[in-house]
């Protein structure tokens, strides 16, 4: 099992609970789902599944963190950067992520004049694509982990 170190979620007990069941089935000795629950519960300490649930944070997924080296695109054009800022929306399915580019990046396509840019803040979804699109339909920023 290849589980992160950090304190974990709800989420991650149960995908944990879900491999043992798994295993537990490839080996011959099939597991209940809630049996599953209690022995992975009582194997991060605690007492059974309802107490690990109670205690445990609630946590959401997201495409990036504060602190994080990034790169990608933004209006087509390719950066690397630094997340300064990432804020859950309310519709609890996008992000307003704030960048802070390496190099200043030209938001403008025209040969005639320039924009250049070092910080921005962007809508992203759980897979850093802003659901907002240019004329020609590219999402204004891409965004992943470097």
């Amino acid at each position: 099992m290849n589980f992160s170190l950090d304190t974990p979620s709800a989420t991650t007990l149960k995908a944990e609970a879900k491999h043992l069941r798994a295993e537990r089935a490839l080996a011959g000795a099939p597991l209940t789902h809630g049996a599953a629950l209690e022995e992975v519960a009582h194997s991060h300490g605690y007492r059974d599944w309802n107490t690990a649930v109670a205690a445990l944070p609630e946590r959401v997924a997201t495409p990036v963190q504060v602190g994080q080296r990034v790169k990608g695109t933004y209006l087509k054009q390719p950066f690397t950067g630094l997340v300064i800022g990432v804020q859950l929306l309310s519709d609890m399915q996008h992000y307003k992520v704030t960048v802070k580019f390496d190099k200043p990046v030209d938001v403008v396509t025209s040969e005639l004049f320039s924009s250049f840019r070092q910080r921005v803040t962007a809508t992203v979804d759980i897979h850093g694509i802003s659901p907002a699109h240019t004329s020609d339909r590219e999402p204004h920023m891409r965004i992943s982990r470097l």
